[in-house]
């Protein structure tokens, strides 16, 4: 039976109605932004319950969990024997990749569950290529959802004896706001090419409140669309001074030459020609 207390950690609480309505919308947006990402190497870093890769035609795919979820992960997945084979166990501070040989590195979650999130992404930056693409999905502070969970960490401070079923969310983590992250992006030299909002619903519980409150979906993409309680990033890592060349084939017509003009002298023939 799956727990519906919030002092749950980030993989349980996603086996929750609420967390499962996460779940649903990030792998749709996520599929559709790596789809027609191109190149030789993906890595997703963490969250197994997601399969951020499913819909990426790279040849090399892999998923890579830090040790803790390593060890809590599936025996087959773990052994890489299960459908979502686990390539690698590392510390996301240090990846165990060369400078320059990813091309999509795909983070769900993964900065909110991050010892140093700045180092983190510091450390994608480093094994992307030039060109090379991130994906990062995280839970929005500002949103219905952040502010019942930073309500209950207030209640927290102010009784002791208060538990964590005032919270929401999971405890664990921190929460990075959407304008903070883009920050972060740009003093790394990426340029955000795309994202969004969704999860508009109420923070409920209860499956069949979800249910009831579907109409808000199309009401805050229209009305209030940076308040959903989850956001997605799509940005490519630009490197200055650096100029790509295009394919051989795309010759630079040569100029044609200008006609000459010729100029004929007629010899007058008549009587005073010698």
């Amino acid at each position: 039976m799956v727990q519906e207390a919030s002092s749950i950690d980030l993989p349980l609480w996603l086996r929750t109605p609420p967390g499962r309505y996460v779940l649903s919308w990030e792998q749709a947006r996520i599929d559709a932004h790596v789809a027609d990402v191109f190149g030789f190497h993906a890595l997703q870093l963490g969250l197994p319950e997601i399969d951020a890769l499913h819909a990426n035609r790279m040849p090399h795919r892999w998923l890579a969990l830090s040790a803790r979820e390593a060890s809590q992960a599936e025996p087959e997945a773990a052994c890489g024997t299960g459908p979502r084979a686990v390539a690698l166990s590392c510390d996301f501070d240090a990846l165990p990749f060369a400078s320059q040989s990813l091309d999509l590195v795909v983070l769900p979650h993964t900065l909110e569950l991050a010892r140093d999130p700045h180092h983190t992404l510091r450390e994608v930056e480093r094994v992307l290529v030039p060109e090379g693409q991130v994906v990062i999905t995280g839970l929005n502070p500002a949103s219905l959802w952040g502010l019942r969970q930073a309500a209950g960490r207030a209640a927290q401070r102010l009784d002791a004896r208060a538990d964590d079923q005032r919270l929401f969310l999971p405890r664990a983590g921190e929460f990075i706001a959407h304008r903070r992250l883009r920050d972060w992006l740009r003093l790394l030299s990426f340029e955000v090419e795309s994202g969004g909002f969704g999860c508009y619903r109420p923070a409920l519980r209860s499956q069949a409140w979800l249910d009831r409150y579907a109409w808000m979906e199309r009401a805050g993409q229209r009305w209030w669309p940076v308040f959903g309680a989850v956001y997605l990033l799509k940005a490519v890592k630009r490197v200055r001074g650096m100029r790509l060349i295009g394919p051989a084939w795309k010759t630079v017509p040569k100029p044609r030459a200008a006609p000459a003009v010729v100029s004929h002298k007629h010899r007058q023939i008549g009587k005073d020609a010698p």
